[in-house]
């Protein structure tokens, strides 16, 4: 069913989903009083934020092109990545603040029972599957916002796991220094993540290349396509979250109809588009003095 899912209708579960385990966090919270687990809460309730943040990019960032926007609204995803990448960073500063006073303050042995641990555990499967589904059909769906969201979830799982296994730790032996010991590792690791997702969508933000798989895709494309051309160069991608963006020039001889080098551009555009459907395709034609040492040649 997750195969079926629209980037919209993931955003919404995503909302659902994200109080769901914020919800059996506090619950966990509340029955241990646990200083890792209140970090393992405090990084939930930044999902509330970041899924809200997210089902607006997507819905925003599918709009048509218009006036305002000729080139579309692709990139709203990303500025919703980024923004949750920032609240990333924010919560993992509340937890030092909170680690760090706890481990100054004078401290009672651990006697929390293990019903908290066994609600934390329920929510870090829940958000285990929902993190899976996003990354996975985020990266089909070619959505930043979606996969952002993901990684954020497996970031709080891998938490979870290491609070889950040192507080049980810390029931066998006592020591109670290891809670807030661990709340300062979650911190870590949350501020890692944080500048990950930040990176990465200000990477999107700066019209970053396709990756290089599917500009050597294209390029072979072109290389079967382009019959009649003397050469194709100057080969541009840009990925805008779903879009695409392509732009080359194509060298034909200088006595060649407008008519037949616009039915060899058609044929390289649908060719494309047929393994790409999200490509927006540009072609610049050119007489043959604008040949290069350089390009793609037809077959």
């Amino acid at each position: 069913m997750g195969s079926r899912l629209s980037a919209d209708q993931l955003a919404l579960g995503s909302i659902v989903i994200s109080f769901v385990v914020l919800a059996l966090k506090l619950v966990a919270w509340w029955m241990t009083g646990s200083i890792a687990l209140f970090s393992d809460a405090l990084e939930s309730l930044v999902n509330v934020g970041g899924a809200f943040l997210a089902w607006m990019a997507v819905r925003y960032a599918s709009r048509p092109a218009d006036a305002g926007h000729p080139f579309g609204h692709h990139k709203a995803e990303y500025f919703s990545a980024v923004a949750e990448g920032i609240m990333i960073i924010i919560a993992a500063f509340l937890i030092l603040e909170q680690a760090i006073y706890a481990l100054m303050s004078p401290m009672a042995p651990a006697d929390w029972g293990v019903a908290g641990l066994w609600v934390n555990a329920i929510a870090m499967g829940v958000n285990l599957i929902w993190a899976r589904l996003l990354i996975g059909r985020g990266g089909v769906l070619k959505s930043p916002a979606l996969v952002a969201g993901g990684r954020h979830l497996m970031s709080d799982v891998w938490t979870s796991v290491g609070v889950l296994v040192g507080l049980g730790l810390a029931l066998l032996s006592g020591w109670s220094w290891l809670d807030p010991a661990l709340a300062l590792i979650v911190a870590v690791n949350i501020l890692r993540e944080g500048y990950g997702v930040v990176a990465a969508s200000v990477n999107g933000l700066m019209d970053s290349a396709a990756p290089s798989e599917e500009r050597e895709e294209i390029e072979e494309i072109i290389h079967r396509s382009a019959e009649g051309a003397l050469q194709v160069h100057g080969l541009k991608t840009r990925r805008a979250g779903k879009a695409l963006f392509v732009e080359f020039h194509m060298v034909v001889a200088g006595m060649m109809t407008v008519r037949a080098a616009h039915d060899i551009c058609d044929r390289i555009e649908d060719a494309i588009r047929a393994k790409l459907p999200e490509a927006k395709v540009n072609i610049h034609v050119e007489p043959e003095y604008k040949l290069e040492e350089t390009g793609i040649s037809p077959r």
